[in-house]
C-alpha cells in the first residue's frame, strides 16, 4: 500500500486517526465530463464541487503557478541567488577636500574620483549625481510636491518654500591622464540635467578593469531642510550642520539596468558604487567635525586632554565624554592659534560618506566589541542645547551594532557616529543623522549599516529591500538588546494595514507610490512579511540561516529582488514563489474561515470532521485551536501547501466528545481580512 502524507501531517498523527479530505475549487469540470484516469485505476480524479462551499476569490493555480522566475541563471547571476562566475561591478574611489563657511552656509569642495570600469563594455561617457539640484525651485522633485497640506507635510521633498541660491555650482570637470610620470588635465564636456551630470570621455574607458580619473571643483549653499536627509538645525547654542548628498557622486553602471540615472526627487533614496573615501573637512577652529570612518589626525583637532579621553573611550564599555557639556565654548575646550582646522577622515569599502559640524557639540564615545575580537568606536555628537535628551545615544549605538554584528554580519567600519540635528533619521556608512538620541531611531538608522550599506541594493528602485529588511532586523535587536528594555511585544499584521485596496504592491518604485503609503510598503509590510516567513512558514532556524546567507553572499555587492528570493528558496530548501507572488508582487488579501464541524456517523466519539475554506487570493499556513466541551484544548498545524490545489480543506480530528469551538490563527499572527469567520462555536 502506498501511503501519501498530507502537508503538515506526521505518521504519528495519521496513526492517531487524522485523515485529510480536500475539496476542490468550484471552477472544476462538470460531473458528466470524461473521467480523468491514470495508472492504478484511480478513476475520476476531479470530484464534483461541494454545493455547501461558500463563494471564494481564491484561485489556487494563480497563487501556486510555476514560472515565478522568468530568467534562467547566467554568467552574472546564478539560479540559486548567488553571483555567477562572471559577475562584475564597477568601483569609485574618492579623495575630497571641502571647506565650510558657517556664516554663509556654503560648502566649497574639490574631489578626485578614480573610476574603475569592470564591465565588459567600453564606456564613452559616465553619469554622476548632483543631488543638491533638488533644492532648486524648478527641480523635478520640487515640482512634484502637491499643493494640499497633507501631501506637503508627508513629503520627503524639501517643499518648505525656502528661496535661496540653491543647487550645485560645478566650476570645472577635468579628466586626468598620467603618462611617463606626468599628469595632464583636459577640461571635459559635460551636460547637466536636473540632478544628473553626464561627462563625456573622448577616448572611452576600457572594459574589464579600465580606469579614469576626474577632478571636479564645485560649491553649494546648504538648505535649512534638505528633504529630511541633511540641512541645518538652529539651536540656542548655535547651528548644527548635517552634510549629505554633498559631492558629485558616480551613478551605478550594472548588468541589470546599465546606467542607473533615475533623478533624485527627494522621495526615493540612493544606489551607489563601493570604494574608499579620503575626506578632509576644513571648518572654523571653534567647530568640531564628525564624519564617516576613522579620524586620522585627532592630535591636530582636539586638545591633549581630549586625546587622552579618546584613548580611554577606545577601551571602555561605558560612555566616556570627550567634550563635556560644561566645557562647550569654554576657554581651553578647543585648540587655539589657528582660525581654521582641517579634519581628516578615512573610510574604506563604503558606498558613501557624510559629515556633521557644530560649534557647540558635546562629544562622547565608547568601545564596541565585535564577534571577531576586533574593536570599533561608538561616538555621539549633539548640541549642548539638547545634551540631557541624548545622554544614552552612544549606549544605544553600541547595543544595536553589537547585536546585529553577532546576528548577521560583523560591522565593517572603525567607528559609528550618531549626529543629532535637523534630519529626523537618515543613514550613511559609519554615521547616521537623527533628530533625537532615542533607541528607536538610533537602532533603525544604524540597522541600515546592513541594508543597504553592506548589502548594496538599489534603493532608488527597491526601497523595501533596505527599509523593509532593516525594519525587520529592528524587531529582533529591540527584543534582544538592552535586556529587552524597549521591547513591547509583537503584534500580528492586520489586513487593513497591509492589504487594503488602496495600497500598491511592495514591488513598486518608491517614486511610483502615494506618499501616504510609503511607511507601509517600504517599511512595515515587507518587515511583517519576513516576520511571518520566520515565525509561521520556515521557523527561526531555517529562516535565520537563509537570511544570513543572503547577507554574506551579497555583502558589498548589488543584489536585485530575484537574488534575494532565489537565495531564500535555495538556503531554506523551500519553494516560496507563492509567498513572494502574493505578498510582494501582488497586494492580495487573506481570508481563511472555519466552515463547520460534523461528526463521523453523527457521533462525536467517532471523530469530528472540520472544514476550512480559503476565500481570498492569498494563502498561508493554518494553526487551528480545537477546544472540546470538557475544556480540553489542542492545536493542529498545516503548512500552506494544503491550498496548492484546494479551496476548501477537511480533516478528521480524533475527538471522543463534542467540540466546543474551533479557531484558526488564534494568536492573530496573520493578516486575515475577516476574523469573524475564524471561529466556529458549538450552538
Amino acid at each position: 500500500m502506498k501511503l501519501t502524507l498530507v502537508a503538515g501531517l506526521s505518521l504519528a498523527l495519521l496513526a492517531g486517526g487524522y485523515v485529510a479530505d480536500a475539496q476542490t475549487t468550484p471552477q472544476t469540470p462538470p460531473t458528466n465530463a470524461p473521467a480523468q484516469t491514470r495508472g492504478g485505476g484511480r478513476g475520476n480524479l476531479t470530484p464534483p464541487a461541494d454545493p455547501n462551499a461558500p463563494a471564494t476569490n481564491y484561485d489556487y493555480h494563480e497563487l501556486w503557478k510555476p514560472f515565478f522566475y522568468t530568467k534562467n541563471g547566467g554568467e552574472y547571476r546564478a539560479a540559486d541567488g548567488q553571483q555567477g562566475p562572471k559577475y562584475w561591478q564597477n568601483r569609485a574611489d574618492y579623495q575630497i577636500a571641502a571647506r565650510i563657511d558657517t556664516a554663509k552656509n556654503e560648502v566649497t569642495g574639490s574631489e578626485t574620483i578614480t573610476y574603475t570600469n569592470n564591465s565588459p563594455q567600453k564606456l564613452d561617457f559616465v553619469w554622476m549625481y548632483l543631488d543638491q539640484n533638488l533644492f532648486k525651485l524648478d527641480s523635478r522633485g520640487n515640482k512634484q510636491v502637491m499643493l494640499n497640506n497633507q501631501d506637503v507635510q508627508a513629503s520627503r521633498n524639501w517643499g518648505k518654500g525656502q528661496a535661496f541660491d540653491a543647487g550645485d555650482k560645478v566650476k570645472s570637470v577635468k579628466i586626468l591622464a598620467t603618462a611617463n610620470g606626468k599628469t595632464t588635465t583636459t577640461e571635459a564636456k559635460i551636460l547637466i540635467n536636473d540632478t544628473r551630470m553626464q561627462v563625456f570621455v573622448p577616448q572611452g574607458i576600457a572594459p574589464n578593469g579600465g580606469k579614469i580619473q576626474f577632478k571636479i571643483d564645485w560649491s553649494f549653499i546648504s538648505p535649512d531642510y534638505g528633504s529630511d536627509r541633511m540641512g541645518i538645525r538652529y539651536y540656542p547654542a548655535g547651528k548644527v550642520f548635517q552634510m549629505a548628498q554633498w559631492y558629485p557622486r558616480m551613478c551605478v553602471y550594472d548588468d541589470l539596468q546599465g546606467w542607473n540615472t533615475l533623478p533624485y526627487t527627494g522621495e526615493s533614496e540612493f544606489y551607489l558604487e563601493y570604494g574608499d573615501f579620503d575626506l578632509k573637512i576644513t571648518a572654523p577652529s571653534s567647530n568640531v567635525v564628525v564624519a564617516s570612518g576613522e579620524l586620522l589626525n585627532p592630535t591636530e583637532v582636539y586638545t591633549p586632554e581630549q586625546v587622552k579621553r579618546w584613548a580611554q573611550a577606545a577601551t571602555s564599555d561605558k560612555t566616556v565624554f570627550i567634550i563635556k557639556p560644561e566645557e562647550v565654548k569654554k576657554a581651553g575646550s578647543r585648540p587655539t592659534g589657528k582660525p581654521e582646522l582641517t579634519w581628516h577622515f578615512q573610510i574604506k569599502n563604503a558606498r558613501d560618506a557624510s559629515w556633521s559640524t557644530a560649534g557647540a557639540f558635546v562629544i562622547d564615545a565608547a568601545k564596541m566589541n565585535l564577534p571577531s575580537g576586533k574593536k570599533s568606536m561608538a561616538i555621539s555628537a549633539y548640541s549642548v542645547s539638547v545634551a540631557t535628551g541624548n545622554a544614552r545615544a552612544t549606549e544605544y549605538t553600541k547595543a544595536s551594532i553589537e547585536y546585529n554584528s553577532k546576528k548577521w554580519f560583523e560591522y565593517p567600519y572603525p567607528a559609528a557616529t550618531c549626529a543629532v540635528g535637523v534630519a529626523g533619521g537618515m543613514e550613511y556608512p559609519g554615521i547616521v543623522f537623527v533628530g533625537n538620541g532615542g533607541w528607536g531611531v538610533i537602532d533603525h538608522e544604524f540597522g541600515h549599516t546592513w541594508f543597504p550599506m553592506i548589502v548594496g541594493s538599489n534603493e532608488r528602485l527597491y526601497g523595501w529591500m533596505d527599509e523593509g529588511f532593516n525594519t525587520f532586523i529592528n524587531t529582533l535587536s529591540t527584543a534582544y538588546s538592552l535586556k529587552g528594555e524597549f521591547y513591547r511585544g509583537s503584534q500580528g499584521p492586520t489586513a487593513n494595514a497591509f492589504t487594503r485596496a488602496s495600497l500598491e504592491p511592495i514591488m513598486s518604485n518608491p517614486d511610483n507610490l502615494k506618499e501616504a503609503n510609503n511607511g507601509t510598503l517600504l517599511y512595515s509590510k515587507p518587515s511583517a512579511g519576513l516576520v511571518m516567513l520566520r515565525e509561521q512558514i520556515l521557523g527561526p532556524e531555517r529562516f535565520d540561516f537563509a537570511f544570513r546567507t543572503y547577507v554574506h553572499r551579497w555583502a558589498f555587492k548589488h543584489p536585485a529582488p530575484d537574488d534575494f528570493f532565489r537565495t531564500m528558496d535555495a538556503a531554506a530548501g523551500e519553494s516560496l514563489a507563492w509567498f513572494w507572488r502574493g505578498w510582494f508582487v501582488n497586494n492580495w488579501q487573506l481570508d481563511q474561515a472555519v466552515r463547520g464541524v460534523r461528526y463521523k456517523g453523527g457521533d462525536a466519539k467517532n471523530g469530528a470532521i472540520i472544514t476550512i475554506d480559503n476565500l481570498e487570493k492569498m494563502a498561508m499556513p493554518l494553526v487551528i485551536e480545537i477546544k472540546t466541551v470538557s475544556g480540553k484544548t489542542e492545536r493542529v498545524n498545516y503548512t500552506a501547501e494544503i491550498w496548492e490545489r484546494n479551496v476548501s480543506f477537511s480533516f478528521i480530528y480524533p475527538s471522543t466528545e463534542e467540540i466546543q469551538s474551533v479557531t484558526i490563527d488564534p494568536d492573530h499572527k496573520l493578516p486575515d481580512s475577516n476574523y469573524n469567520n475564524n471561529v466556529w462555536t458549538k450552538k
